[in-house]
């Protein structure tokens, strides 16, 4: 398949655009917190939904390639007992059963799904379904062969660069190809700290790729450093979240709970709709205020008239468009 999109700076997911001008894109990382059970995965699929988030999203391994040899044998305590690490990693994956009753429950709450596959074998698992994007895991970005295919499938990639060199970065981004990706900055800590967030990065990374969307996906605890990014110009923001912080695995202390989700996403929408579009104008609902306020005129009083002849004009283009 391909994607297709008008302006350089915009990618195509699914029947949704993302970048510059574009509502947020709000993904919710379900990642493996789901603990291979689907009826987790599809209460996380509901929140996701209930909170207004645009997609959620799993990550897709084949165990035995993604598993180092010399890691299969190790046991190691789980909820279900102690049992070998490549045991363990078959555990926690899903098959394709449990995600046609996750790509259905998605399409029945009206909500899109993706994933990071690890693996060029999960490419091929993932194409099996209609997904609007595939994400390239920070720890993937190196992994030239990985890349190759995702850039092959057509489908727009969200490239996240935690733990990577700008020139690793660029590197990645010539094998991809810029026209259709997304760049996330990210710092790979679970949870991260504050003071290593760095989100200026997101204003470099938009300066060096002037015509790629750049998104942000955090794995910090609180949610005022996500927002932050948004007024930093993320047009994309994926969070880790969770039924219960307090539940077995690694990615759980570093995700967002429901109530969290909910609010994360309505302060979203509340700063992207406050960030406005940069050009310095005098509103109409100002101009009460201003003849309440302002002592001396000046100038102001030409922007009142100015107001006024605009919506003058505005109605006799309406009465025209009657006639």
């Amino acid at each position: 398949m391909s994607n297709v999109t008008t302006t350089p700076r915009l990618r195509a997911f699914g029947s949704r655009e993302v970048g510059p001008g574009r509502p947020v894109y709000v993904t919710g990382e379900i990642g493996i917190n789901h603990n291979g059970e689907l009826d987790n995965a599809l209460a996380l699929i509901d929140i996701a939904a209930d909170a207004g988030c645009d997609a959620v999203k799993f990550q897709k391994r084949t165990p035995e390639i993604c598993t180092p040899r010399d890691q299969w044998d190790i046991e190691r305590d789980t909820p279900w007992g102690r049992m070998t690490y490549i045991d363990y990693r078959h555990r926690v994956e899903f098959g394709e059963d449990e995600y046609r009753a996750i790509d259905a429950h998605c399409r029945e709450r009206g909500i899109d799904w993706f994933a990071s596959p690890w693996d060029t074998e999960a490419v091929a698992f993932l194409e099996k379904f209609d997904v609007p994007a595939h994400k390239v895991a920070s720890a993937s970005l190196t992994d030239d062969e990985l890349l190759r295919a995702l850039r092959a499938t057509g489908r727009s990639v969200i490239l996240s660069t935690g733990m990577s060199t700008p020139r690793q970065i660029r590197h990645a981004v010539e094998v991809l190809g810029s026209d259709n990706i997304v760049l996330c900055h990210a710092t790979s800590t679970y949870p991260a700290k504050a003071e290593e967030l760095n989100l200026r990065v997101i204003h470099t990374l938009q300066a060096e790729f002037p015509n790629v969307p750049i998104g942000y996906s955090g794995h910090e605890t609180g949610l005022q450093t996500t927002l932050a990014a948004v007024a930093l110009g993320a047009t994309f923001v994926e969070r880790h979240i969770t039924l219960d912080r307090a539940m077995w695995g690694s990615d759980q202390a570093a995700s967002v709970e429901p109530q969290g989700l909910a609010r994360l996403v309505r302060d979203i929408r509340t700063i992207e709709h406050s960030l406005g579009d940069g050009v310095k104008k005098v509103y109409e609902s100002e101009l009460g205020p201003m003849k309440k306020l302002r002592r001396v005129p000046g100038v102001v009083a030409e922007a009142e008239e100015a107001v006024l002849a605009a919506d003058e004009a505005a109605d006799e283009a309406v009465a025209s468009a009657r006639v």
